[in-house]
């Protein structure tokens, strides 16, 4: 059962990359972003999900028209030889923030981070991004501001704050 998990986890790589490299040049195109592609099984059933955005935030409209136009073309790559889901959709108020010009239009907002090993004991780390500079991230906590090396980061999102 490992040596499965480990096949389709490779497997799982090859075709996110495969669709990234497909479809954000398309995409772009198209104006829009693409935020993210995951692979993922559910309840047996395998789920591409590609996260896209735009400036003002993208409809259902916008979704409906990226998956008409990728749908057919991701099938007719092959990267995928057995049946799937396709699914794209807005990245949401929690967005991934994946590369560092996400990072940097995240700048002075709250965001969410978890190292892949402990910084000061710590993996978990929420606050105001106040600057990004050398591959550090300066992260303003509630003990002071955190320097994390972006290299080591496992996840980080924004976080929404709800203003009344």
């Amino acid at each position: 059962m490992a040596r499965f998990f480990l096949i389709m986890t490779n497997r799982a790589q090859t075709i996110v990359e495969g669709v990234s490299r497909l479809a954000e040049g398309i995409l772009e195109e198209m104006g829009f972003e693409l935020v993210d592609v995951e692979y993922v099984s559910n309840q047996g059933r395998w789920i591409l999900r590609l996260f896209i955005d735009k400036e003002g935030g993208v409809t259902i409209d916008d979704c409906a028209k990226a998956s008409n136009e990728l749908g057919d073309l991701i099938d007719v790559k092959n990267f995928i030889n057995h049946p799937y889901a396709l699914e794209i959709s807005s990245p949401g108020l929690d967005r991934p923030l994946k590369r560092e010009k996400d990072i940097l239009k995240a700048m002075n907002k709250k965001i969410k981070l978890r190292m892949l090993t402990p910084v000061k004991g710590r993996r978990n780390y929420s606050g105001y991004l106040r600057d990004f500079k050398d591959g550090m991230l300066h992260v303003e906590v509630e003990t002071g501001l955190a320097a994390l090396p972006w290299s080591e980061v496992d996840k980080a999102n924004l976080m929404y704050e709800f203003k009344p």
